[in-house]
């Protein structure tokens, strides 16, 4: 029998077990558009006319009895379009404060496992002529870098595009298997899938040289993600127990700045937004009273993208992962740069990555109980400190029903002992920096978005480079949410 293709992979399993032991395991994104909102209906009626797009969408998890398997999606025989889409509105001002309080409340809520897995929410209320769109997806669903998203079902790149073809057929939930369905087939799977065994064996015949350099490579990678494991990430207030409510936040910045500062430094836009992360730490750290000395180096979690280009559009999750040294003890902005830019070098070269992969996809071989064991060790050991994560986007102006999106700013999920994750995204020549930090532990998630707004400054000063845009205005962290 070969693997169901609807079957969770282990990686994509492992969130699942990690938001057991309390993180909210969604990504997401706000986004702010131009002009007065549409009406709920023709939202709603736009993305049903879109949603056989993403079938994936309509489904549930379904667990196998007895932890035999992984879960599986299946049809959700009672999906209902208007339980996933939202109605909202912001109290008056309806500013960006507004705005950042109710993004942090609703990725608080985690989602529902009995129903599929994602929310949308249409903001009115918002001032300047603007509305905003909020969505969430679990990560077992999505990884970020696939291209595909329910949100951006309903984008399009141009004004008044042209209509959506209609599916073939209607959709029908084909009816849910059994608990000893679920069972047995999971029990057979596992024994007779030959299929990447008899792959490997053909591989070996047939190009034994080529296949004994990819091992190389493979061992040396796996050896380099080891090595990083096997020491623990230094301790800092960054890493404490999480409650349940969160904080967001944003930062702007400008693409073509990044680029040039990256030009005049040398290296790339991700060292750019990395030693921007790690002088902005250093300030918050120092300024709690936290000592960092010139050797003191957080370690960030980088996820990484393994997705081959054919499989763009694909859902689930195929990223690895690289553990970024930050030197947050060195406060000028050039010699962090230098430090950051050869750091990264040196993980690229060693294959850091690409062990990482191999040590995932081993994952795919282990019973589902150890896989859920193995996830919240992962919780408990403090192999980073916080996530960075950098995505590409697209760099032309995207619509929602007419209206253009203006910003675009993501968000990372925290994982239990981690109170901040930052998520960085460009879109349309701009960079959105979101902040989601721990209620509790990062109270001041304004005065660290002002760091990292100031520490972009120090770099192009730097750099030599002439800021486009002012300054971020400080605003005090908001007493409620």
């Amino acid at each position: 029998m070969p693997r169901n293709p609807n079957r969770l992979t282990a990686l994509d399993s492992a969130f699942l077990h990690i938001e057991e032991s309390g993180a909210h395991m969604h990504v997401a994104s706000v986004m702010t558009f131009a002009g007065d909102p549409p009406a709920y209906d023709d939202l709603l009626e736009a993305l049903d006319s879109r949603l056989h797009l993403v079938p994936r969408y309509r489904q549930r998890l379904a667990r196998v009895p007895l932890e035999q398997g992984r879960p599986v999606w299946v049809d959700d025989p009672h999906f209902n379009l208007r339980y996933h889409l939202r109605h909202t509105g912001l109290p008056a001002p309806g500013g960006e404060d507004e705005l950042k309080r109710l993004a942090g409340r609703l990725f608080s809520q985690q989602l529902d496992r009995s129903k599929p897995l994602w929310e949308i929410w249409l903001v009115d209320g918002l001032a300047g002529d603007r509305f905003a769109i909020i969505g969430k997806t679990h990560h077992a669903l999505v990884d970020g870098v696939s291209g595909v998203d329910i949100t951006t079902v309903l984008f399009d790149t141009q004004p008044e595009p042209a209509p959506t073809a209609p599916p073939e057929r209607p959709w029908a939930a084909k009816p849910p298997p059994g608990r000893a369905q679920l069972l047995a087939e999971a029990l057979v799977e596992r024994a007779t899938d030959p299929a990447e065994a008899y792959r490997a064996a053909r591989s070996l015949v047939r190009a034994p040289r080529r296949v004994a350099r990819e091992l190389e490579t493979n061992v040396a990678g796996v050896g380099a993600a080891l090595s990083a494991l096997l020491r623990p990430a230094p301790p800092s207030p960054l890493n404490v127990a999480i409650g349940p409510h969160r904080r967001y936040t944003w930062v702007d910045g400008d693409l073509p700045e990044f680029k040039a500062i990256k030009d005049e430094l040398g290296g790339t836009i991700n060292d750019v937004v990395l030693t921007a992360v790690t002088l902005a730490l250093g300030r918050w750290l120092r300024r709690h009273g936290f000592p960092t000395e010139d050797d003191l180096e957080l370690r960030a979690l980088v996820p990484v993208s393994v997705r081959a280009d054919v499989e763009r559009g694909a859902l689930g999750n195929r990223v690895a992962a690289m553990y970024a040294p930050l030197p947050v003890g060195i406060e000028n902005a050039e010699e962090a740069y230098r430090r950051v830019h050869e750091a990264m070098a040196g993980l690229k070269e060693s294959g850091q990555a690409v062990g990482a992969q191999v040590i995932t996809q081993l994952g795919d071989f282990a019973p589902p109980t150890i896989l859920s064991q193995a996830a919240r060790l992962q919780t408990r050991q403090r192999w980073f400190n916080l996530v960075v994560t950098n995505v590409p986007g697209p760099q032309f102006p995207l619509y929602v029903l007419g209206h253009r999106l203006e910003r675009l700013y993501p968000v990372v999920p925290l994982t239990p002992r981690q109170a901040l994750g930052i998520a960085i995204m460009s879109y349309d020549g701009r960079l959105g920096f979101g902040l989601l930090g721990d209620y509790d532990a990062l109270a001041d998630i304004e005065d660290l978005a002002g760091d990292l707004d100031a520490a972009i400054g120090l770099l192009a000063r730097a750099a030599g480079v002439r800021r486009r845009f002012g300054t971020r205005r400080r605003t005090p962290a908001p007493a409620s949410s």
